[in-house]
């Protein structure tokens, strides 16, 4: 008996339905959610009618209030000024704060900043072009280690990390990423 290949075989082309459907209903007009909304505007506008007709509340006058003399008629009567109970704020305009400010520990050894260790010479070279074009100026140091020899871009010396970091954020703005602080060797 010889064998059957099902899978070349495949599927049955899908017959066309040759049924007819009934046609939708149509979707009837929602007279719930327009008798809703017709009660909430008319809500609405009865709220607004009320509030136009009522009168505006009058202030009463203060009854242990001193009319103060005035020479016009139609002027309000204002109340005298309160005395003010606080005395904090005639002593505090006559006050000094003295602040003394501690002096950050001056460090002896510079800072350089290093922004990138390169195999090759031309690598460092466009590094150190690219820190140029930001107005710094960097150095190319060789280095020997085990892995062969390094060209590191520095930067520096700087007397103060602040400046090195300046510096750093500066470089950052420009794309030029990652640079690191260290003290000089």
């Amino acid at each position: 008996m010889a064998t059957r290949d099902y899978v070349k075989r495949g599927k049955a082309p899908r017959k066309k339905n040759t049924r007819r459907q009934p046609p939708k209903a149509r979707a009837r007009f929602p007279l719930k959610w327009a008798l809703l909304a017709v009660c909430l505007v008319g809500a609405f506008g009865y709220g607004l009618y009320l509030l136009s007709n009522t009168d505006t509340p009058t202030p009463k006058p203060a009854t242990n209030a001193q009319p103060e003399p005035s020479t016009q008629s139609d002027k309000a009567h204002l109340p005298k000024k309160p005395e003010e109970k606080w005395s904090y704020i005639e002593e505090l305009e006559s006050k000094e704060v003295e602040v003394k400010a501690k002096a950050l520990p001056q460090s002896t050894r510079p800072y350089l900043m290093q922004c990138g260790a390169y195999r090759s010479q031309d690598q460092a070279n466009e590094r150190k072009a690219i820190i140029a074009f930001q107005g710094l100026e960097s150095q190319i140091k060789i280095s020997q280690g085990e892995k062969g020899t390094w060209y590191r871009v520095v930067l520096g010396p700087y007397p103060r990390k602040r400046q090195a970091e300046r510096d750093r954020n500066m470089l950052r703005r420009a794309g030029v990423e990652p640079c690191a602080i260290w003290y000089w060797e």
